[in-house]
């Protein structure tokens, strides 16, 4: 396995079948031109297995911390430790970037995430609620 941060969108749109839908030029290079924002792509046989996307959050009084905002491995992949890998990466490249921490947000009933993120060192912090809002039209 070698994991390689994405820089141009056409390595985004090689590993679109990691995302959940269709990928579009446009953003994925909106994406990858925004600072602090970071794809890290898993590849095995020189295939796209897995990628993690993770984005800084900066405060005032807090200083910077990584936000794993997806991760995602193909299923023919999974259970090869190919998450963990990728979410392990992106810790490593949140201290390189002077980050404090990393967090995400999962489902409370996803297992096979909550046992990924486990087994890369994550710690339960207790129960949150989410709220969004949908702004496009």
């Amino acid at each position: 396995m070698d994991i390689r941060r994405a820089v141009t969108p056409a390595e985004i749109a090689a590993a679109e079948s990691l995302f959940d839908g269709p990928v579009r030029e446009e953003w994925s290079a909106r994406f990858l031109g925004a600072p602090g924002h970071l794809m890290l792509i898993a590849y095995v046989d020189g295939v796209p297995a897995g990628m993690v996307t993770g984005v800084e959050m900066s405060h005032p009084d807090k200083g910077t911390e990584m936000c794993l905002y997806e991760l995602s491995v193909d299923e023919g992949y999974r259970r090869r430790g190919i998450g963990r890998a990728l979410t392990l990466a992106l810790a490593d490249e949140a201290k390189a970037r002077g980050c404090y921490g990393m967090w995400l947000g999962v489902d409370a009933d996803n297992e096979a995430a909550l046992a990924t993120y486990a087994s890369a060192g994550a710690r339960n912090e207790g129960l949150f609620a989410m709220r969004g809002w949908a702004i496009a039209p």
